[in-house]
């Protein structure tokens, strides 16, 4: 019972350090592409070398 005492504080170090790494990461804009990555799946490499 005595480890609930080491562990509670350490899992919350844990999760206030993630979540100040996902804040950190929307405010550098990491995640600022939302329609980039979905239109470029679906483009076959044919017919981005065909257009150059």
């Amino acid at each position: 019972m005595s480890v609930l005492l080491y562990l509670i504080p350490i899992s919350m170090l844990l999760g206030g350090i993630g979540l100040l790494a996902f804040f950190w990461a929307l405010k550098s804009k990491q995640f600022d592409d939302p329609d980039g990555n979905a239109s470029r799946i679906l483009i076959e490499d044919e017919d981005i070398q065909s257009e150059n």
